[in-house]
């Protein structure tokens, strides 16, 4: 099988993916989740004329010069509103959200007011019409559409969503990420390790970038390197309802790489299989049904290259969310040489300085070494058959961070 261009294997991995169906959650754990239809107001907000500030309520008429004396009638908390009339001449104690009082058109604020005693005050500057009013229906109307479809909820949409009345909103279904590590030599972080094995680190990294896009992520363990270890992971992430299952490791052409026979096995229609990247060469893709199935490669840096190129935004798209990566122009900060025929994401640090950004490579870029990925805050991206460039040459740079 050829090797895919990368735009290309992208193209083909997010067709036909859309948002997953709505689910109805309540308020409180909607946070951070994207609207699957749209919020309209289910009550008006304020829902009658309210007072904006501490004060009296009185008749603008009867302060439009100062100093005014009037006589206080009654008191309007917040919750509990004055019953009668303010007429000419009165005024009614008010604190902030109360409802104006009939006949009332005006707030005085407090510090405008001196206390006379024996129920009399003295306005002390004198207020126009309408002032410290908030309308009835000045933020919203019943029936308003507040809140688009697709709109990620923050904690100012959700204050909204809740002022508008409503106890749960219809939100897109979280993608679920089934995780499946193989391979003998691997153990869980925290393991006593015996002379030819390593630790299992790759799913950490996949799964935080799982939840990066607000994706769920079951992590299935470690399959060790038998076909019928890993089918019976993969039947694990099916009968959990998994959107994509995730294998890391055994997706090349050596004796022990069984992912892609075992998937096959179970039913998966292969798509692609091996990209012209660097790193990630060995990258499947495939669909098992309505799954989507990715086989990362095992070399960590190129199983997180892998996931923030393809997994990202397929869980983002998935889960009703855009997912656009960050590419900047920069100056590369050393000469570099001609690239072969596959597009090479080169771990980089990069700095600002007077002229712009400036991209310097690592000088070694094994696939292994994750200290220079989590040192890495770019990769410069060096198109197939791209020539040899000199220190100061424009290049692309992949933001990480």
């Amino acid at each position: 099988m050829a090797l895919l261009p990368v735009a290309e294997a992208l193209q083909r991995l997010l067709d036909g993916a859309t948002a997953l169906p709505g689910e109805s959650v309540p308020l409180a754990d909607a946070s951070g989740r994207v609207l699957a239809d749209p919020v309209v107001a289910l009550r008006t907000q304020p829902p009658f004329n309210a007072s904006a500030m501490d004060g009296y309520a009185v008749r603008a008429a009867d302060v439009a010069s100062a100093p005014a004396r009037l006589s206080v009638i009654g008191m309007a908390p917040a919750g509990r509103g004055f019953t009668g009339s303010v007429g000419k001449g009165e005024a009614v104690r008010i604190f902030t959200g109360a409802p104006l009082p009939e006949g009332a058109d005006t707030i005085v604020i407090q510090e405008n007011v001196r206390d006379l005693g024996g129920g009399g005050i003295e306005v002390t500057e004198p207020t126009v019409e309408g002032r410290n009013v908030r309308r009835r229906g000045l933020d919203f109307c019943e029936g308003d559409l507040l809140l688009e479809k697709g709109r990620q909820l923050d904690p100012a949409a959700l204050s909204l969503a809740a002022s508008a009345n409503h106890p749960s909103l219809n939100v897109v279904r979280q993608p679920l990420l089934a995780i499946i590590a193989t391979g003998d030599e691997l153990l869980p972080p925290g393991s006593a390790l015996g002379p030819d094995q390593i630790i299992s680190s790759n799913a950490c990294g996949v799964t935080a970038t799982a939840q990066s896009v607000g994706a769920r992520a079951l992590d299935l363990g470690i399959a060790a390197d038998r076909k019928d270890a890993i089918a019976a992971l993969v039947k694990k992430a099916v009968k959990a309802g998994a959107d994509v299952i995730v294998t890391l490791g055994g997706a090349s052409v050596g004796d022990h790489d069984l992912i892609h026979d075992v998937l096959t096995g179970e039913g998966m229609q292969l798509d692609f299989w091996k990209i012209a990247m660097r790193p990630g060469k060995p990258l499947m893709f495939g669909r098992l049904g309505d799954i989507r199935c990715i086989g990362l490669p095992g070399n960590p840096v190129a199983s997180l290259v892998c996931s923030q190129l393809f997994l990202k935004p397929l869980l983002a798209r998935l889960g009703g969310r855009s997912c656009r990566q960050e590419i900047r122009t920069a100056r590369l900060g050393v000469a570099m040489h001609a690239n072969d025929l596959r597009q090479d994401y080169v771990r980089a640090v990069v700095r600002e300085d007077a002229g712009g950004l400036i991209a310097t490579p690592f000088g070694i870029q094994d696939s292994s070494m994750l200290r220079m990925l989590a040192d890495a805050n770019g990769l410069i991206v060096r198109q197939p058959f791209a020539p040899a460039a000199e220190a100061g040459e424009e290049c692309s740079v992949l933001m990480l961070r």
